[in-house]
């Protein structure tokens, strides 16, 4: 073996046991930084996806109406995710800065405001969503028939949605920190016991009777309540850089007002980026259950490769933050840019498999001839775009490990509400291309954004924000 080969596996053990959890990513070698924060990030996400595909594999098998609900239900939770990963993007970067800066009794206080806000913004939709689940579901398109057999899912999903809101909170502060494997552990504690939970809810067994969908949605709430308790413990008693206590939370105005003022573009760029995801989930609506099931397979099927290539771009977010807390705003770029260079070898090559075994990974979750072909259709064409896309996810995540949030924003904007959206609605519905109408925008709009997000960030005044 190779004295290059035994480097990378010793950096990757080190990374996956946390071995190094007070290196300081802000000197010595880059590729090493990246390498050492990637990799838990990577396997972190690589098992959120995974949990993407088993869940659908196993509603698969209850019913088109099942999968259907799904793919209605998260077009909407996603607007929850906006929140929450708009919250996240402003404790990393805060607490990223501070780390950078050495300053952590400061990047305690960053991460308790952010806890805070969370807590509330997640009560106020929990009990949206369960009284409303039925509304909801209609809104958006759903049969009568669906509304019935799904509303379950919906009102147990979007009302427990503090799990999900506090787990991307406080993985979000231990990514700022550097301590990139507790939150890798937590969603694996998430991922693995839903998908141990989710055939004994969704089928029953012994004492637990069989809920079909909603079962989904039980087995999901209780597997993220149980990581975030773990996230909590260590939080509170682990040995992290960032160590709180119960008298840390309190309320700081001036953190506060900060931390939103962060997160007000993070969360807009998100919105923009999901309720245009719900917009299209309406355009899909009105081609039938089968085209709808098909697009949401292909969605989930695509995110076990999008989510892993989105921890990068977290690791791109830290090592941006960080630097440039230390002063040091040309290693903050090279950083992005190899980061950036990384993930586009390993999307492309994503790409490829999905040109050539589309039918093959749609099969793995329905044989219906219809939601096999628009499933395929799908797959191949907004995988097609990936080459580009691996440059925008990254730079875009660097400009929020920046604190630069406005800018994604407004390149969100453009790509989505101006381009996504009109041309899917006009191809679609008014040219009668269908569904490729919708597969097309998706693709052309993320290249979009990539150019634009590759435009502006050469021009680095994302380097002179002030936290």
């Amino acid at each position: 073996m190779s004295g290059s080969i035994k480097r990378f596996f010793s950096i990757f053990f080190s990374a996956f046991l946390g071995k190094e959890v007070e290196y300081d990513y802000t000197k010595g070698s880059i590729r090493k930084a990246i390498f050492l924060l990637a990799i838990p990030m990577i396997l972190e996400m690589a098992m959120e996806s995974m949990f993407a595909v088993v869940d659908m594999f196993f509603v698969s098998k209850v019913s088109v109406n099942a999968v259907a609900t799904i793919g209605l239900t998260e077009s909407v939770i996603t607007l929850l995710y906006a929140l929450a990963i708009g919250l996240s993007m402003g404790a990393t970067a805060m607490v990223a800065r501070r780390v950078g800066e050495k300053d952590y009794p400061k990047a305690i206080r960053a991460a308790a405001q952010a806890i805070l806000v969370g807590v509330c913004i997640a009560l106020f939709f929990g009990a949206i969503g369960i009284l409303y689940a039925k509304e909801i579901l209609a809104l958006m398109g759903g049969a009568s028939d669906l509304i019935e057999e799904g509303h379950g899912y919906t009102q147990v999903l979007i009302g427990g949605n503090i799990t999900i809101m506090l787990l991307f909170l406080i993985n979000a502060i231990f990514r700022g920190a550097g301590n990139a494997k507790i939150a890798m552990r937590a969603l694996w504690l998430s991922n693995g016991l839903n998908m141990l939970l989710d055939p004994l809810f969704i089928f029953g067994w012994g004492p637990i009777p069989a809920m079909g969908v909603e079962g989904a949605a039980v087995a999901t709430t209780l597997g993220r309540g149980t990581a975030v308790l773990y996230q909590l413990y260590m939080l509170f008693n682990g040995k992290t850089l960032i160590k709180m206590g119960w008298q840390d939370l309190r309320l700081h105005l001036d953190a506060t007002k900060r931390l939103l003022r962060i997160s007000a573009g993070g969360v807009g760029q998100f919105l923009i980026g999901t309720s245009s995801w719900v917009f299209l989930m309406r355009i899909m609506s009105e081609f039938g259950s089968d085209v709808l099931a098909g697009y949401t397979i292909s969605i989930r099927i695509i995110m076990f490769t999008i989510l892993p290539a989105w921890g990068l771009g977290n690791a791109a977010a830290t090592l941006v933050g960080q630097n440039l807390g230390a002063k040091q705003p040309e290693r903050a770029e090279k950083s992005a840019w190899k980061t950036a260079r990384y993930n586009m070898y390993f999307m492309l090559s994503v790409s490829l498999l999905y040109l050539v075994f589309a039918e093959h990974a749609v099969r793995l979750f329905s044989e219906v001839p219809n939601v096999v072909y628009h499933g395929a259709l799908s797959l191949r064409i907004i995988s097609a775009g990936y080459l580009f896309y691996a440059y925008g996810m990254v730079l875009s995540q660097a400009f929020n490990g920046a604190g630069d949030t406005k800018t994604p924003t407004w390149i969100n904007l453009i790509g989505f509400w101006l381009f996504q959206i009109p041309f899917a609605y006009f191809t679609a519905l008014y040219l009668g291309w269908g569904s490729i109408g919708v597969f097309l925008a998706i693709a052309l709009s993320e290249t979009l954004l990539a150019i634009l997000c590759i435009l502006i960030f050469r021009r680095g005044k994302w380097k002179t924000i002030e936290l």
